[in-house]
């Protein structure tokens, strides 16, 4: 089957859901400095060796990477198979860049590494009794996953995954969390559940929202599950003030320059975690306009995605000159529409000239393409 970029980006995903034991990657590209690379499951991170004629070199990669990390390495070899302890899937490319991919069973079983998570190891595992989960129909009375339900129980564990990667690395005992522009939230009652009841942190929650009927029934659901430390408000994102020191901001979905305000909040509250999931990204697609460059002016859905990414890109080098160390990854959202950019960000010790670097770029890049951005606004152009 001859695939897309962006259909094998999809692809993978559900390759992953598979649980892939083994990776190799094969036939390099001129270029490659290394023959071959060979990636094993090791619990809930993946050993990376890279093979030189002489030498071998390690790294592990975390599981939530992989996918990430399998495409970047797709630029280096013409060939990747991937095995489950089933199947064995096959990605060539062919000498025109066509990609092509099938799927076999594993015949061989045996020689793929299965010591370790033969089951997916979800944080939420199937039959635990959460009313929260039967409630959103997720799942059944006695815990199964209700069997059209099985891609959101998937999306739910892959945000927490995202999530949980940064909580581990933290010593927290209490977390203050603002998720703007909740909607149902169902995340938002997922993330307390984790929090309280799985990582045993006292947290407060508040999702913020402009619809009141929402909002209403999310209180009222809140009290129902007695869930304390978890409120609902009806507010705007550009002028909501906490009355609590913000230590975690999520943002899915808010629609174009509304998660820029929501970023800019984060970052004026000096919260050390930020999950952004941006949407509707019509800022720049207005403005952008390229002397130099006029062929990226040519087409209009190519140009609106480069305007989506230059956003993303942007924001993601703001975050880290005001201190964060930025991820950004590829997400599915909990109501299973195309996938999005998720901005991972976390507060760390950036240089002072790494920050000046990451300024200049963006002054650099709005400057060539003819644009203003909100965050860029908000942080450098108060007025």
């Amino acid at each position: 089957m001859q695939l897309t970029s962006p259909q094998l980006t999809s692809w993978l995903s559900s390759v992953f859901d598979d649980e892939i034991v083994k990776i190799i990657f094969s036939n390099p590209t001129p270029s490659n400095v290394y023959k071959k690379t060979e990636a094993l499951k090791k619990d809930n991170d993946f050993l990376i060796s890279n093979y030189t004629d002489k030498q071998v070199f390690n790294k592990h990669v975390s599981f939530w990477d992989c996918i990430n990390f399998t495409s970047e390495q797709l630029k280096k070899y013409k060939q990747c198979n991937l095995f489950s302890p089933q199947y064995e899937y096959t990605i060539k490319i062919s000498k025109k860049d066509k990609i092509f991919v099938s799927e076999r069973i594993n015949k061989n079983p045996t020689t793929v590494s299965l010591q370790h998570n033969r089951t997916k190891n979800y944080i939420i595992k199937e039959g635990t009794i959460i009313p929260l989960l039967v409630d959103m129909g997720i799942f059944t009375k006695d815990g199964k996953i209700v069997n059209s339900m099985h891609d959101k129980f998937r999306q739910i564990n892959r945000m927490l995954e995202i999530i949980d990667d940064n909580i581990s690395k933290t010593n927290a005992k209490h977390l203050n969390i603002v998720d703007f522009g909740c909607g149902k939230s169902y995340l938002t009652f997922v993330v307390y559940y984790y929090l309280k009841f799985i990582k045993k942190i006292d947290c407060h929650i508040t999702g913020l929202d402009l619809k009141e009927e929402v909002i209403k029934n999310c209180n009222a659901s809140a009290k129902k599950y007695g869930y304390d430390n978890l409120e609902f408000l009806v507010g705007d994102i550009k002028d909501y003030h906490p009355n609590l020191d913000i230590d975690i901001v999520i943002c899915l979905h808010a629609c174009d320059i509304a998660t820029d305000y929501a970023l800019f909040n984060a970052i004026k509250w000096n919260a050390k975690m930020i999950w952004a999931v941006p949407c509707c990204q019509h800022e720049i697609n207005q403005q952008f306009k390229s002397s130099s460059f006029n062929i990226l002016n040519r087409y209009g859905i190519a140009k609106e995605r480069i305007s989506a990414l230059l956003t993303d890109i942007i924001r993601c080098n703001l975050l880290k000159a005001q201190g964060y160390n930025v991820d950004l990854l590829e997400f599915i959202d909990l109501e299973a529409t195309p996938k999005n950019l998720l901005i991972r960000a976390f507060k760390s010790n950036i240089p002072q000239k790494t920050k000046k670097e990451m300024l200049d770029e963006v002054k650099e890049l709005m400057k060539e393409y003819n644009f203003e951005q909100t965050l860029f606004n908000l942080l450098y152009n108060k007025k």
